[in-house]
């Protein structure tokens, strides 16, 4: 990509580390600190440069028929600027990679290698870890890192309308639920990047060397410690799976029916009755979900809708 003379000016001292072409002589540019957006001269408009810096502190995408808009909002205001629908995953990787560096959040050279967006949650896996933001804006400073150095497991269960994945996370299953024809490009993003990691070439292979190298470390008890039975790490949309298979290993499981009878938590099931009654609850939870998840993908278009129409007002039509 050629890059004009106008965004060199604005460079100074910084360097392009990545751009994004957007058609005619418009294009989106990258430095470790800030992006540059660049419009070309046109019959109603100047040739004219526009710095965002990373350091944002929430990141909206809203999506139209054929244009995307990004808008950043920082402590003194927010900001904005489209691209055309076929930019927004490249632009969008790089505004996040960009965040997460100028935050310390991810090491100065490890790469974004994927982003995905499910109604409320958004994924980032990089070459090192997997992050998660759950929220109605697109990424803020409130999610979860699970380092590839700490996965203990890592599985997938496929289902009629989503796919769970399950990473393990020093031994906690995170369980993420992905929408079954974007489940595919999810499950070789994440399975490449934890094999790179780890140096192995199957999934068979990454579970038994982050399994061995789980058993090599100290033990510090069996787990039984402040969080036994406590799993921060399931996902807020997902089922529990612990319907009475309660067994030897029970301090490992994440429900409350194997906290100490002592906290002030609901008492454990004492019938096979009870199991009975908890997958009934955890089908209901599981359905309302699903009906939640399409009533947001409806309220989303509205807003598309309402967003193209406002755009298209600005503009005379």
């Amino acid at each position: 990509m050629d890059i004009p003379d106008l965004v060199r000016q604005e460079l100074g001292d910084e360097e392009i580390q990545a751009g994004v072409t957007l058609g005619d002589e418009d294009a989106v540019c990258f430095t470790s600190t800030r992006t540059l957006v660049y419009r070309g001269e046109g019959l109603l408009s100047d040739e004219k440069v526009e710095a965002y810096p990373f350091d944002f502190e929430r990141l909206t995408v809203s999506e139209g028929r054929r244009k995307t808009k990004f808008t950043l909002v920082y402590t003194d205001g927010k900001r904005d600027f489209g691209v055309p629908g076929s930019r927004t995953d490249a632009v969008l990787e790089r505004l996040i990679e960009g965040t997460l560096r100028a935050s310390n959040a991810i090491d100065a050279e490890e790469q974004v290698t994927g982003v995905f967006r499910f109604s409320e949650l958004t994924l980032v896996i990089t070459e090192g870890r997997l992050l998660k933001h759950i929220g109605s804006v697109t990424w803020d400073n409130d999610f979860e890192s699970y380092p590839f150095d700490a996965v203990t497991g890592l599985d997938f269960e496929e289902g009629s309308v989503a796919t769970a994945i399950v990473l393990a996370v020093e031994d906690r299953p995170e369980r993420i639920k992905a929408p079954s024809d974007q489940a595919p490009a999810v499950r070789k993003t994440l399975q490449e990047a934890l094999f790179a990691f780890h140096e192995v070439s199957s999934l068979s292979d990454l579970n038994a060397k982050v399994a061995t190298d789980a058993e090599d470390e100290p033990d510090d008890g069996g787990g039984l410690g402040l969080e036994s039975g406590i799993d921060p790490l399931v996902s807020d949309d997902d089922d529990d799976e612990g319907d009475g298979d309660e067994t030897a290993t029970a301090p490992a499981q994440t429900t409350a029916s194997s906290e100490p009878s002592t906290q002030t938590v609901a008492p454990a099931p004492d019938s096979a009755d009870d199991g009975g009654d908890i997958a009934a609850l955890e089908q209901q939870v599981a359905d309302l979900t699903t009906a939640i998840e399409r009533q947001h993908e409806r309220i989303e278009a509205q807003e598309e809708t309402i967003q193209t129409l406002i755009e298209e007002l600005r503009q005379g039509r």
